[in-house]
């Protein structure tokens, strides 16, 4: 049987060793045969022979464990040998596709808000009837709550919600403390045509915190503004407006000139509408179990699609569901420049 020890170390696979293994140690195997033998021998005879079987099975067991181990390295190095890849060679961006501009404009606010401190925030596009509508201090007999302007699921107060402030709700609910986060996703209204859709993308802020003041809202917002557009500075223009979740409420005007077929933010003497804001109203925080008393807040919302058309000079909304592979390619992004909070835009 010592010729089991000479065999066991010049196997080379792992089959030759499991093989062996079975042969020695199996059902059926030659130690099994010899250990089962010893029934038969007288009882000093039996004590010594029964001493050396297990030691031999000891030895082939120490020498089978580490032979596992050799094989087991050899073929896993062989393995990475054969499928290495440089990562350092030129990719074909072909290969990849294009990131859709939505999802490009989605990265930018992310990675712009998030250097700010804001923390991402989502939840469900369906929603109840108090999330979207009651606790935002919308009244019962606002616009926004009539059938023909949203979409109510059949027989039920439950519906698409038709603004991501819905989030903002559900987070202050928890927390009925400070809060900091931006709340991108999909929203539903009933609405289509060139710049508007049944369907798009919102992104809302809020900060809620102690000696918040409309200053604060003012300064993040420009702040965003250049970082979004890159540019230097961005005039803007407040007007007054009115919305049920806030007050004072506003509207943000940037100022921008069209020049060879492209929107120029930051430059010309015409303002355009681009977002809205205000500060949160103390009946919403109310309704979220916050005190007014203690803390103040701002929230802001933008259309994320519409960001995205005015950097990037896109024509028309309705192109951006249509899944033409052409337009895809054409105003797509490249996935390996995907803006981070880590590595900026």
């Amino acid at each position: 049987m010592e010729d089991i020890l000479k065999k066991l170390q010049s196997v080379s696979t792992n089959k030759e060793l499991e093989d062996l293994r079975v042969e020695f140690l199996g059902k059926n195997g030659i130690l099994t045969q010899e250990l089962k033998s010893l029934g038969s021998l007288p009882d000093e005879e039996k004590k010594k022979k029964g001493a050396d079987l297990n030691q031999l099975k000891s030895k082939f067991e120490e020498i089978f464990s580490s032979k596992k181990e050799t094989l087991e390295k050899q073929e896993m190095d062989a393995k990475i040998q054969k499928e290495f890849s440089d990562l350092t060679l030129p990719v074909n961006d072909e290969n990849f596709g294009t990131l859709h501009p939505v999802t490009q404009g989605i990265n930018e606010i992310s990675a712009i808000l998030g250097k700010m401190g804001f923390e991402i925030a989502t939840g469900p596009d369906i929603d109840d009837d108090w999330h979207n509508f009651t606790a935002l201090n919308i009244p019962q007999d606002h616009p926004a709550r009539d059938r023909n302007s949203s979409f109510f699921l059949k027989n039920s107060l439950n519906m698409l919600r038709t603004e991501t402030s819905a989030v903002q709700i559900r987070k202050m609910e928890i927390e009925k403390g400070p809060v900091k986060i931006f709340c991108p996703g999909r929203v539903y209204r009933v609405d289509m045509d060139a710049t508007h859709a049944p369907m798009f993308h919102q992104c809302e802020g809020l900060l809620i915190g102690e000696n918040i003041t409309l200053c604060n809202l003012v300064s993040v917002l420009k702040d965003f503004l250049k970082s979004f557009f890159e540019v230097d500075d961005v005039p803007i223009r407040l007007r007054q407006h009115d919305f049920p979740f806030t007050e004072p409420s506003i509207e943000i005007d940037v100022l921008y000139e069209r020049k060879d077929g492209k929107i120029l933010v930051g430059q010309g003497n015409t303002y355009m509408e681009l977002m809205g804001a205000g500060m949160v109203h103390p009946n919403v925080l109310k309704n979220c179990g916050i005190d007014p008393e203690k803390y103040q807040g701002f929230a802001f919302g933008m259309g994320i699609d519409r960001l995205v058309m005015t950097k990037y000079g896109l024509p028309d909304l309705r192109a951006f569901v249509e899944n033409d592979i052409r337009w895809l390619k054409h105003y797509g992004f490249t996935h390996l420049k995907t803006p981070s909070q880590t590595e900026g835009l």
